[in-house]
């Protein structure tokens, strides 16, 4: 029986905290208990804020940890591209930002000793395209000149020692990222910040937020409150409290899919590395061993009018994964779920602010990174800390064309982009 919530929560359920009265007044109010809400309320509380966080759900219970665990961090505008159209300098500060959020990442679970099985085991995108390995190369090499990254090419001839597939046309080894059980992440992060003293609320919805003098008037679910800073952080779930915000960010389906318990030698074969693994598809793939090393776990975009956390359509998702293992064929599926990521037209994550309210977001389907980051970046600014800038604050943030926030175009555009990989456009 396919269970239609996340493999994760198998070990890290969601928890049901305690609720505690909503105070009527506080320093900081944040919309949004993941990633990135909770590392800026613990930043905050470090630092001698009162901090409420108001979330309309569980906690992490929407993207942090419904995610496939990969520390990519992630750009979806290449270096190279970068580099012609924005300079050198601005290319070498947006990745290399980068390149610090995901290092800070693994300094903080390792300080705050966060269990979340880490694993630096590097990831294998293979080229869906010869063309695709051609780019490939070419985009290692500039990154390995400006950073210390050991980015390695894998011919076609040598891929299996990286991959047990014949699908692709060679790839690309970047050693410098990492897996992690997305929601044991999440969990940890959240235990440590209601230890330093964050309220979070769950279950408590925002519907509004108002300017109120030098102060913001949140209305919530269980009260009003006032409080002297806000920030928001609901990424792909963003609703109607936060109607700039809205009209931005492009809430997509993302699915996963885990297999049942695969046998040891199949598996040695199939991710011989253990590595974190994807591909170079517009709608492209990212999979991976479970932790454990015991089952593979398969995602991608998806479309449509979904249930959540019931039975959805999966089988595209199912014969994706047997296309690039024959062998799974006959393997049976444990869990099927999804989530939202955020797209936005400028296809960067975005550090903004606007009408006093803070907004990190925009993470483009890379938020273990970037979520953390530009979270923990919004409080810096909010402490008048120079530590909180960030190659990612104030740029063009452009609103959606006639977008009000319903992404009706979202199954029209995903199909586009499929019939595009398909004749290798």
């Amino acid at each position: 029986m396919v269970v239609h919530t996340p493999y994760w929560w198998e070990e890290a359920p969601r928890p049901e905290l305690p609720e505690e009265p909503v105070a009527g007044q506080c320093d900081v109010a944040i919309v949004g208990a993941g990633y990135a809400g909770l590392s800026a309320g613990l930043e905050l509380a470090r630092n001698g804020r009162s901090v409420q966080i108001f979330d309309k759900g569980l906690a992490g219970g929407a993207a942090s940890s419904r995610s496939g665990g990969i520390t990519s961090g992630n750009l979806r505008v290449s270096f190279s591209k970068m580099i012609s159209t924005l300079g050198l300098e601005h290319a070498k500060a947006y990745y290399g930002e980068g390149i610090e959020a995901r290092d800070d990442l693994a300094r903080f679970i390792s300080e705050e000793k966060i269990d979340c099985q880490h694993q630096r085991v590097g990831r294998f995108t293979g080229a869906a395209r010869p063309d695709h390995y051609e780019r490939m190369a070419r985009e290692a090499e500039a990154l390995n000149t400006h950073f210390d990254l050991d980015a390695a090419v894998v011919p076609k001839s040598e891929q299996t020692t990286e991959i047990g597939s014949d699908l692709f046309h060679g790839g690309v080894v970047r050693p410098d990222i990492s897996g992690v059980q997305p929601a044991l992440l999440h969990q940890g992060l959240l235990e440590v910040a209601l230890r330093e003293g964050v309220t979070v609320h769950a279950r408590t919805a925002v519907s509004a937020i108002r300017p109120e003098g030098n102060k913001f008037e949140l209305v919530t679910s269980r009260g009003a409150v006032s409080a002297g800073n806000v920030i928001v952080c609901t990424n792909g779930y963003t609703d109607r409290a936060a109607p700039w915000l809205q009209r931005r960010i492009v809430p997509v389906p993302s699915m996963i899919i885990a297999t049942e318990p695969i046998p040891e030698k199949l598996m040695d074969r199939l991710c011989p590395k253990q590595r974190m693994l994807g591909d170079t598809n517009r709608i492209h793939h990212y999979f991976r061993p479970s932790p454990d090393g015991t089952r593979i776990l398969f995602g991608g975009r998806t479309a449509g009018n979904l249930q959540v956390d019931g039975p959805v359509p999966h089988d595209h998702l199912h014969q994706s994964m047997i296309r690039i293992f024959p062998e799974l064929a006959d393997t049976g599926l444990s869990h099927v779920w999804w989530g939202y990521v955020a797209m936005n037209l400028d296809h960067l994550p975005q550090l903004a602010i606007k009408d006093g309210v803070y907004y990190a977001t925009g993470f483009c389907g890379s938020g273990v990174v970037w979520a953390r980051w530009l979270g923990r970046k919004a409080a810096l600014k909010i402490l008048d800390d120079p530590a909180g800038v960030s190659a990612f604050e104030n740029q063009r943030f452009s609103a959606i064309p006639f977008y009000q926030g319903n992404p009706w175009f979202v199954p029209a555009a995903v199909a586009w982009y499929k019939l595009l990989d398909r004749f290798g456009l």
